[in-house]
């Protein structure tokens, strides 16, 4: 199981999914263009002391992270207003969990990459839940399905 964030632009989000990677010994892949430097105080702050514990990759763009993966490693991207219920996804220990940037989310052209589309329900009135909570919403069921906890 992996996190990708596809162009994030907020500092604390990223910093506090890399602490949530930190504590589940999950790899964090951050696609560029990145809205904020890794050197950034509230990125750092977010994360605490537990950046040497992130196992970080750092691609310069969509292309190039895409040529890395493996047969085996699924993209399952996910959406405010589209796809399956999360719950309800049958989550595989390889896939690679595809988070879009806070304001837009990720662009027609990559959900367009992959048949696996997923979604945590909202019936209040706002328009997205926060990146960071839906990563870790998302990536606990995800363990919890394959059996890691």
């Amino acid at each position: 199981m992996q996190i990708v964030l596809f162009e994030p632009e907020i500092p604390p989000n990223t910093g506090t999914i890399a602490r949530l990677c930190a504590a589940t010994n999950t790899v964090l892949n951050l696609i560029e263009p990145l809205g904020f430097s890794l050197e950034d105080k509230y990125l750092k702050r977010a994360g605490l002391d537990y950046w040497p514990h992130v196992s970080l990759r750092v691609w310069k763009d969509w292309t190039s992270f895409r040529a890395s993966l493996s047969p085996e490693q699924r993209l399952v991207m996910t959406s405010a207003r589209k796809g399956q219920n999360y719950t309800r996804f049958e989550f595989k220990e390889t896939d690679m969990l595809v988070f879009g940037p806070e304001t837009r989310g990720l662009p027609e052209y990559i959900l367009d990459e992959s048949p696996y589309l997923i979604r945590i329900p909202i019936w209040g009135k706002v328009r997205s839940l926060n990146l960071a909570n839906s990563a870790s919403i998302i990536l606990y069921e995800a363990y919890r399905q394959i059996g890691k906890i």
